[in-house]
């Protein structure tokens, strides 16, 4: 019997990003649904030309990816109330000729499988080092996982069961419904295979440093949803920066009175031991010297961006506010945060 599969996309402005996305899921998946969250550059017009289903979110309400990967849902359980299966991409991705039938293959050998996911590869690692910093980034372990990214095949009715994402997070919503789905028994795997391409389309330190920012308000998010969980959701993701990014640089220049200087050498020396530490890990996994490098040199960066994403969420908290979503594409012409 043949699987029921669907495919969701979600984007804004994406442009022939958005073709290149949805001409493969059309040509892998029953039934394909694209959300839109507001495009202007006639993305709409593409997906009904290609025979899409399309969703336009309501922009009175706060835009999540999670709200959009819902209301995909919703409308494709409504196109398809058999669905089995169920294929997220970004609208700046593209689907893999062989993913799919791999990825099938995987769900069919093990009904507790509620999610699997691959290999995302950046189209243009070379274009920058951001770029090429993301495409490590998606390089994660294979075999049993945590967590799925933003790409991945889904069990219908694992979803179901959950309650689908939580459309008030605004990052890191794939771990977060993981997470859940875990909690019920649900397994998430990684197998060997060539999922998506992606586009990150960073060109500056800046797009990179709002990334990270992001990064650590979705780690501060979770921990503060599920933190208190027997595994500590998120705990460690949230102290690493805290320390590294906050606590240790304070506790360095509130001794350099005492210590005349001599405790901000002594910071420094221990950051160059663990950019040594960090360096070495990424080599014993098999990268190369400058990749490693600077592996290493942007996870110490990055614990100061992600101190500010943290602090970001627990002020909001405080406050009663709800953080606005944090877009490292928006300088980019045409271009729209999913990745």
């Amino acid at each position: 019997m043949t699987a029921k599969v669907g495919a969701i996309a979600i984007g804004r402005n994406e442009g022939e990003r958005l073709g290149a996305c949805l001409r493969a899921l059309v040509a892998h998946a029953d039934h394909v649904v694209y959300v839109d969250s507001g495009s202007t550059d006639g993305s709409r017009d593409l997906a009904r030309g290609l025979g899409v289903e399309v969703v336009e979110l309501d922009l009175s309400i706060p835009f999540t990816a999670a709200r959009a990967r819902n209301e995909g849902f919703e409308a494709l359980g409504a196109i398809m109330p058999d669905l089995e299966f169920v294929q997220f991409v970004d609208g700046d991705c593209e689907l893999r000729s062989g993913w799919m039938p791999a990825a099938l293959e995987a769900m069919q050998s093990d009904e507790r499988l509620a999610a699997v996911c691959g290999r995302r590869r950046e189209r243009f690692p070379k274009a920058s080092r951001y770029n090429r910093l993301t495409d490590m980034e998606w390089d994660t372990p294979i075999g049993p996982a945590m967590s799925c990214g933003g790409d991945a095949l889904f069990r219908a009715a694992a979803l179901r069961e959950v309650g689908g994402y939580d459309p008030s997070v605004i990052a890191g919503e794939e771990p977060e419904l993981c997470f859940r789905l875990r909690a019920r028994g649900w397994k998430i795997r990684r197998i060997d295979q060539e999922m998506t391409w992606h586009d990150a389309a960073m060109t500056s330190f800046w797009q990179w440093w709002k990334r990270s920012v992001r990064a650590g308000h979705a780690a501060a998010e979770g921990a503060w949803m599920h933190g208190r969980s027997p595994e500590h959701f998120n705990v460690r993701r949230v102290l690493r920066p805290l320390f590294w990014g906050f606590a240790f640089p304070l506790a360095a220049l509130a001794m350099s009175w005492f210590l005349y200087g001599l405790s901000i050498g002594l910071a420094l020396l221990i950051y160059g031991l663990q950019w040594l530490r960090i360096r070495q890990r990424a080599r014993n996994q098999g990268r190369t010297g400058s990749a490693s490098s600077l592996l290493a040199t942007y996870t110490l960066i990055g614990q100061f961006a992600m101190v500010i994403g943290i602090a970001t969420f627990v002020l909001n908290r405080i406050r009663g506010r709800r953080t606005r979503i944090i877009e490292y594409k928006g300088a980019q012409p045409g271009a729209h945060a999913n990745g």
